[in-house]
């Protein structure tokens, strides 16, 4: 994929991707609508200096041992690795660096190229909204070591056992991802 974006060029190649996905489930087509209703007005929504809406990228790391989630520290909810988008990055490369941040994992983008796996908005703690835009990555089998600093709580989970734990706005998608997996 290309490295370098204007913001507004960037902007409409994400909605248009988001446009493109199908959801897993009513709650992902009604933040995918609001998404591209939403987006589609901020004059930079990659910035979280911009305001109180902004994309984030998050990632769903899958591997032959299952998933890997992360217990999130200030929301005591366990879901997948990711976060704020940098200056001059694209929200799939935000995602890449959120996992290996997080998770100390080195992995790839499943099938080679960045794919859009799911799409939620979700307002958060401080009166902002996130666009998290979801990832799929292949994180082989090796062993989360995350850095000092980030949560401690990062295992491979296999899919029942993610899917009980799992913060329960993931249930539609662990469940696609399981029934992809199988």
């Amino acid at each position: 994929m290309r490295s370098a974006w204007t913001t507004d060029e960037l902007k409409w190649l994400v909605i248009d991707d988001v446009k493109r996905r199908t959801p897993v489930d009513d709650a992902e087509r009604a933040d995918i609508d609001r998404f591209v209703a939403d987006i589609a007005e901020l004059d930079d929504p990659f910035s979280r200096d911009e305001g109180p809406r902004h994309v984030t990228g998050s990632g769903f790391v899958v591997g032959p041992r299952g998933i890997v989630l992360l217990h999130h520290l200030r929301f005591d909810l366990w879901v997948q690795p990711g976060g704020h988008v940098d200056p001059g990055e694209t929200p799939w490369d935000a995602a890449r660096r959120e996992v290996l941040e997080e998770t100390g994992l080195h992995v790839t983008f499943a099938g080679g190229e960045p794919h859009l796996a799911h799409v939620s908005v979700h307002d958060v703690p401080g009166g902002h909204t996130h666009y998290d835009l979801r990832y799929l990555f292949d994180g082989g089998d090796a062993d989360p070591a995350p850095p000092v600093g980030e949560s401690q709580d990062v295992h491979w989970f296999d899919w029942p056992d993610a899917i009980a734990i799992a913060d329960p706005a993931l249930g539609g998608i662990l469940a696609a991802l399981q029934s992809a997996a199988s």
